[in-house]
């Protein structure tokens, strides 16, 4: 099976903050835009800001390898090089992050880098790489 680019349509309050962070700050070209909407190539993906003036990011928080992080989010697994451009990227905008850029499960199944940031209206982003993508889904260390 051939990965397909994924959608996802999410709310912000303020096109004109969404359009500067996720155009001038994650980098992401624009596509098709009305009064109400905005694309963006999300690192090969589309994703779609929708205005809605009245949207508040959700509050809740699960723990995970000793951090809380926020639910939903949503973000791309990245090549290493590319995690640590972006790590730098946003850090050099300013962006708080939720959970600094570092690795979670190490030595373990799943052994990934991460990072989570909310954009201008609280929607929570994670951005994470793998050494090796055999990990993304393991369950077992492989030898």
């Amino acid at each position: 099976m051939t990965l397909r680019p994924f959608h996802l349509a999410f709310p912000v309050h303020d096109l004109a903050a969404a359009r500067h962070f996720y155009g001038e700050v994650l980098g992401c070209l624009e596509g098709r835009s009305s009064d109400h909407w905005i694309d963006f190539d999300l690192f090969g993906h589309q994703i779609v800001a929708h205005l809605d003036p009245a949207a508040k990011p959700v509050a809740v928080e699960n723990a995970v390898d000793g951090h809380q992080v926020p639910v939903p989010h949503f973000g791309v697994v990245l090549t290493m090089p590319d995690w640590e451009a972006l790590a730098a990227r946003v850090e050099a905008a300013g962006v708080s992050f939720g959970i600094a850029p570092y690795v979670r499960f190490k030595g373990q199944p799943g052994e990934q880098a991460t990072m989570f940031f909310r954009d201008p209206s609280g929607n929570a982003l994670e951005f994470k790489a793998f050494a090796d993508d055999a990990m993304l889904f393991a369950t077992e260390m492989t030898a």
